[in-house]
């Protein structure tokens, strides 16, 4: 039996206040929706919902049209035989529809501390990591086992906010002034990685299930887009801590970051963190699931427009017969100058259509 939502992928409560237009993020869920859906959108979207809508209906995209313009949670309780879905299920998200199991665990493992501590005890490899409750605990004689190049991380972060890359002991002293005081912190080898791999995984009726690797393109330590399939799958690494997640109460979708590392022994594979929520690389894994598109690459654009209808991707758009084209994932943040688009086909397909849609975004 297909579960109904009422999906609300507002992002205010969880992020950090420099993304730009993030109270437009909302609209990328639209994509994942099945027809009988729910969905609650930011009001600033309503005057792009005709645009969006054609252009889903010309690739082919199944979407629900049940459309709530307000971001209001008390809505994921309100209508019966549909589950929520959230970006985060957080303390406002637990108020309104009360399962606990699920926010304790969200609220245990978001804590960057906390998923050390854990990948620890169940012989997950990770990179070699010391933690503080408080940034007023690293002293001197605490400091006796770094090894620098190292990052200087906050024990919860989003968006790469709160990350430092420390050379040496100044840089890292510094470093430390950053945090208020009282913020948990941990300090963290550098490990010299190829790429890294984000392995997202679905509950479904308490079932755990892998959705999909993608590599990660990363400006910085700030996520960009993802591409699959991945050089690499190593679920083997994560899956004591998936299942641990699902026995503690984890629903929906949820991910791990993890490194792939060149080291005298051959590849290894350290754990980084876990994302238990949706993450930016969800929305692009579930609209390919649901087109059956077995190669992509989504990616975040910069334009100059302000409006869909201002946008010419004529040509472009995604044709179930070749497989190839682009779609949009990300498309209300236009209003602040970026779009999101999963570009499906071989890779040298998608270099040739970044290069034409950076030219036409221009």
């Amino acid at each position: 039996m297909t579960v109904k939502h009422v999906l609300n992928h507002d992002i205010m409560h969880c992020t950090a206040d420099g993304v730009q237009g993030n109270h437009l993020y909302s609209g990328r869920a639209l994509g994942v929706t099945d027809p009988g859906d729910i969905i609650q959108l930011h009001p600033d979207l309503q005057p792009l919902w005709r645009d969006i809508e054609s252009h889903y209906q010309r690739v082919g995209l199944p979407y629900s049209r049940n459309v709530i313009w307000n971001l209001d949670l008390g809505q994921l309780a309100r209508h019966a035989g549909f589950r929520p879905s959230v970006f985060f299920y957080g303390p406002h998200e637990a108020r309104v529809w009360g399962d606990s199991g699920w926010f304790e665990t969200v609220d245990f493992i978001n804590s960057k501390n906390n998923f050390m501590a854990l990948a620890e005890e169940l012989g997950v490899d990770a990179p070699k990591t010391i933690c503080f409750n408080s940034v007023d605990a690293v002293t001197p004689e605490a400091l006796q086992d770094v090894v620098f190049p190292c990052y200087l991380k906050a024990a919860i972060s989003v968006s790469g906010v709160g990350i430092y890359r420390c050379d040496d002991g100044s840089e890292l002293a510094q470093a430390l002034t950053k945090f208020e005081p009282g913020v948990p912190v941990q300090i963290q080898e550098e490990v010299i990685a190829e790429n890294f791999l984000n392995l997202q995984y679905i509950v479904e009726h308490g079932q755990l299930y892998r959705l999909a690797a993608t590599e990660q393109i990363l400006d910085g330590f700030v996520h960009q887009g993802n591409r699959h399939p991945a050089s690499h799958e190593p679920w083997d690494i994560v899956e004591p801590m998936a299942e641990w997640m699902v026995k503690h109460g984890m629903q929906g979708i949820f991910a791990f970051d993890v490194a792939v590392a060149q080291t005298d022994r051959g590849l290894r594979f350290p754990a980084i963190e876990c994302n238990p929520r949706f993450n930016g690389a969800s929305y692009p894994t579930l609209i390919a699931a649901k087109m059956g598109i077995p190669e992509w690459y989504a990616v975040t654009f910069s334009t100059r427009h302000r409006k869909l209808a201002d946008i010419d991707l004529s040509g472009l758009e995604y044709d179930h017969e070749s497989g190839q084209g682009v779609i949009l994932v990300n498309w209300g943040t236009v209003l602040a100058g970026k779009l999101m688009f999963l570009i499906a086909g071989s890779e040298h397909y998608q270099k040739m259509v970044q290069r034409e849609l950076a030219a036409r975004l221009d």
